[in-house]
């Protein structure tokens, strides 16, 4: 039987800031939440999307021609219209534009493919201590490819690492668990109601999802995105802390301070900019944070809020 293929939207080598060490992240397309503040909005959809940077388009309309869809239109002015909604992500039109305007989120690609890339850079791994991490979107809506590739992983002795937004099926953590060195665990909101305006979903699941992989001694880093102003406040910080007490064997809690880097991607995509304004915070608001957290005994991983690391997949 052949291995499962999957869409996969980028993979970065040499990556810091998915999980220990030097390592190689792979980003696969689809999620069930929908973040406010998301990084990644060309990881949202499950399927290939088109992407248009009107700022190096020349007006050349080579795109006109090679589209059989009728997605590229230009009206008198030279100005470059996408029907976005029309495109069946063919891919013609990328290989006719010269300018490099277009460009395609995600593809499918298989085990064997991915794991070319991967096993390159095994001896950085073994220096450092790293290896391959799932990232997305959110893996397990693509779980038999997630599992082929952490099977592929292991076979060729590679360390492997699992981020999930945790709203995902009981079963699915169950087929990861054995494969996973270490769950990088997303957690958003304390508040449900909160957590429903922020995400589109309350994070019962997600608490449940975090206390089932804790309790069967799974390896978890609690992985905190902070936004100032949106969910940064006294209790939620205090309830991370307290997370990180009751839950005696994590591998520690990680900050993700709020940045800017893909705010960009929705205009390229063809989709509304997010109603939201936030502050990037700054180095007296990570302090803060820093400081709040440790005086209610949480236990930080090292250098967890003195950096602010581009979790953004790709520009």
């Amino acid at each position: 039987m052949p291995s499962p293929t999957g869409i996969v939207f980028d993979l970065q080598r040499a990556s810091l800031d998915d999980g220990p060490g030097i390592r190689t992240t792979v980003f696969l397309k689809g999620c069930p939440l929908h973040c406010t503040w998301c990084h990644n909005p060309e990881s949202q959809k499950p399927g290939p999307e088109l992407a248009f940077d009107a700022a190096v388009c020349t007006s050349c309309q080579a795109c006109v021609t090679a589209c059989a869809s009728g997605v590229h239109t230009f009206d008198a002015t030279g100005r470059h219209t996408v029907g976005f909604d029309r495109c069946i992500a063919a891919g013609a039109c990328l290989t006719a534009c010269p300018s490099g305007a277009l460009r395609l989120y995600g593809g499918e690609q298989s085990v064997e493919a991915v794991m070319a890339e991967v096993v390159k850079d095994r001896a950085f791994y073994t220096a450092s201590g790293g290896g391959l991490t799932i990232s997305g979107g959110e893996p397990t809506l693509q779980i038999e490819f997630c599992l082929a590739l952490l099977q592929a992983a292991k076979a060729a002795g590679i360390s492997t690492c699992v981020e999930t937004c945790g709203f995902a099926p009981r079963e699915s953590y169950g087929a990861l668990l054995p494969l996973t060195d270490l769950f990088l665990f997303d957690y958003k909101a304390t508040n449900p109601e909160l957590h429903a305006q922020l995400t589109g979903s309350s994070n019962a699941l997600v608490l449940a999802n975090l206390r089932w992989l804790h309790a069967q001694g799974a390896a978890v880093r609690l992985r905190c995105p902070l936004v100032p102003g949106v969910n940064d406040d006294a209790d939620h910080l205090r309830a991370v802390a307290a997370l990180s007490t009751e839950l005696t064997g994590l591998h520690g809690v990680e900050i993700l301070p709020y940045h800017e880097s893909g705010t960009g991607k929705y205009e390229r995509l063809g989709r509304a900019r997010p109603p939201f304004a936030a502050m990037v915070p700054d180095s007296a608001v990570l302090a803060r944070w820093r400081e709040t957290l440790s005086a209610h005994g949480c236990r930080l991983s090292p250098g967890t809020t003195d950096r602010q690391p581009d979790i953004s997949a790709s520009p």
